[in-house]
């Protein structure tokens, strides 16, 4: 019998998936921020000393949030910025919505901020924007 070189494996999908809650659509948001900000460090231990503005414009509640969530990525991707606190305002216009958030944050250090899970992209992967009592959000993110 021939020696194998290889063999392919079967793994377990690499996404993690947060459920976040909020009384509005801003508060909401800003959880999902936070969600995603502590699925990759300990943001207790991250001081606000730089602050982000972002303004996007979406058609719709689920591309507003993916793109929100993937803009705190690129910022963490390009200038290594992790954040803390967030302020979201949301608006609702004739062809969809409109976010305008500060950020504040710092950054990364190894020595100051836990490393825990590096996340590389948001999804639309079961992706859920719903209210009843209070709004909720569910993403998957690719890790």
């Amino acid at each position: 019998m021939k020696d194998k070189k290889f063999k392919l494996l079967d793994i377990a999908t690499a996404d993690m998936s947060f459920e976040a809650f909020g009384k509005d659509l801003n508060e909401l948001f800003e959880n999902c921020a936070l969600a995603l900000e502590e699925i990759m460090t300990d943001t207790r231990r991250v001081e606000p000393k730089k602050t982000k503005e972002i303004k996007l414009t979406a058609n719709n509640l689920e591309s507003l949030l993916f793109d929100f969530i993937s803009e705190l990525l690129f910022y963490k991707d390009t200038e290594g910025l992790v954040f803390s606190k967030f302020s979201v305002k949301i608006s609702e216009k004739k062809e969809g919505y409109e976010l305008t958030a500060k950020v504040k944050g710092d950054v990364w250090n190894r020595e100051k901020h836990e490393v825990r899970t590096e996340v590389k992209a948001a999804t639309y992967n079961q992706m859920q924007i719903t209210k009843n009592k209070q709004w909720r959000a569910q993403m998957v993110l690719d890790v």
